[in-house]
């Protein structure tokens, strides 16, 4: 049996819930100490408002107790026993009662229950809260009771209780409350608001990395993460980037490097191949071009033969320029490297294709700069790469076509390079052979062998160049050669 797997869990979400439950539980407890203060803060006004009510019903009636005058203090608090005063009880210095309110005549416990019988302090106060039944209805009641002292006298002449109904601070309670929990619940979205964009902030970038290693493994070094943060991940960030950067160089060094491999490979068959064709056809070859050539000095021959013979000549021309053209692509080549003008070759190329370009009325554009400066090259092998690449351009426009060529010094790379753009806006290549022009033996012309560009591609790889196919506006094609640019100085240093 395969093992169970085990139930995951993202990080965000684990962000999420802790994040949540840390700060809610901060909340709570913040909560709940402020409920419980302003629960003691109301009980506290109750009790210093009764306090209040208890002392001017005291100082009311302390004479009337004096002297005795029951039914005056009687009729004084049944004026007052209203709203949430629930009764008033006057005691004697015995802890006998003598005045009662109607509505608590009935229930001896509380009557009868007295704190001051005795000696106490004018100072003292006593209270107790109990549930009380009053018209038929249960209340919570805070009772609160005096001693009774005349003014100038150390004499206890009695005590007085009354009795106040909770029920506005239970309400006050319960709105405290309620404001409370909703002020809990707003804390609570906001909380889980909070720890989702906290938890998105911190993920997010870990995320783009997991994203980062899944197409580096597929092989993607291209790929690169955003920088969203300046913090440690976004630190990680940038050194994971600078790792793709490497990756993806020595990926192109790599694979540039197999090029020049299965090139050489390529090289050193064809070289085998030449030698062999040079042997086993050029001797042939020329004895029958010789032969060919006796006959057309026969002047016994008839127009149409001598057609027949010119045909047979311009045969094995063609076949003695392949074979030279074939062990010329072959041959290891040494570069003789002197300090040139980049425009003189240009322009030299161009006089020796001008007849050319004038019998096919093609519109040359030259945009070569100027006080560009010597570059250090072999001026002849370079001459034959500008040959080669302009000979394209001109077989691929029509009569009357364009062709054009820009020479810059691009400085905003770490080594200056030179930059040789040659347009035209001919037939075009498609792109999925940009690369495959380059290979030897493969053209997409009728005629041909297929070397021209490669050759010209070994000449300038050779000069630390190099030569590709770029986009371009409108139609045709556009070759970009670029050389390394070294001063004087700096080449005499190296």
């Amino acid at each position: 049996m395969s093992p169970r797997r085990k139930f995951r869990v993202s990080i965000y979400a684990q962000l999420v819930f802790w994040t949540s439950v840390i700060l809610i539980l901060l909340m709570s407890g913040v909560l709940f100490l402020i409920q419980r203060r302003e629960v003691q803060a109301i009980y506290q006004e109750k009790r210093n408002r009764g306090l209040v009510m208890i002392r001017y019903i005291a100082e009311m009636n302390a004479r009337r107790l004096a002297l005795w005058d029951l039914e005056s203090i009687d009729e004084n608090i049944s004026g007052l026993v209203r709203d949430d005063l629930a009764y008033v009880i006057f005691y004697d210095r015995d802890g006998r009662p003598v005045v009662i309110s109607e509505n608590i005549a009935g229930n001896s416990e509380v009557i009868n229950r007295t704190n001051c019988a005795g000696s106490v302090s004018p100072e003292a106060i006593f209270y107790h809260n109990f549930k009380l039944e009053i018209n038929g209805l249960i209340h919570e009641v805070m009772e609160i009771e005096i001693p009774v002292f005349v003014p100038g006298s150390d004499t206890k002449w009695g005590s007085v209780k009354i009795g106040l109904k909770l029920d506005d601070v239970f309400q006050r309670i319960y709105q405290t409350r309620l404001v409370l929990m909703g002020f809990g619940l707003i804390i609570l979205v906001l909380t889980v608001f909070g720890a989702n964009i906290l938890a998105r902030r911190i993920t997010r970038p870990i995320l783009n990395l997991v994203e980062g290693t899944k197409q580096i493994s597929r092989g993607d070094f291209s790929y690169r993460i955003p920088v969203i943060s300046s913090d440690e991940v976004g630190e990680l960030t940038r050194s994971f980037n600078e790792m793709a950067e490497q990756l993806y160089v020595a990926r192109q060094k790599m694979e540039e490097t197999n090029r020049r491999l299965v090139q050489a490979e390529k090289l050193a068959s064809i070289g085998r191949l030449s030698a062999t064709i040079a042997h086993e056809i050029r001797n042939p070859l020329t004895s029958v071009k010789l032969n060919i050539q006796k006959l057309a000095e026969n002047e016994q021959l008839d127009k149409v033969e001598r057609e027949h013979l010119a045909i047979a000549q311009e045969g094995i021309e063609q076949i003695e320029k392949f074979i030279k053209e074939l062990l010329t692509f072959t041959r290891a080549t040494v570069l003789n490297l002197d300090y040139f003008s980049m425009e003189e070759i240009l322009e030299e190329s161009l006089k020796i294709l001008q007849p050319a370009l004038n019998e096919k009325k093609v519109v040359l554009k030259k945009n070569l700069g100027k006080d560009l400066p010597l570059v250090y090259v072999d001026g002849d092998k370079l001459r034959q790469v500008f040959l080669n690449v302009l000979r394209n351009a001109l077989e691929a426009v029509e009569e009357g076509g364009e062709i054009e060529i820009s020479l810059e010094l691009n400085r905003g790379r770490p080594e200056p390079q030179l930059e040789i753009r040659i347009s035209d806006n001919g037939c075009g290549i498609p792109p999925k052979d940009w690369e495959n022009i380059f290979d030897p033996f493969f053209t997409t012309k009728s005629s041909g062998a297929g070397l021209g560009l490669a050759n010209a591609r070994r000449i300038l790889e050779q000069h630390g160049g190099s030569i590709k196919v770029v986009e371009k506006e409108g139609p045709g094609s556009c070759f970009l050669i670029t050389l390394p640019y070294q001063s004087p100085a700096k080449e005499k240093l190296s």
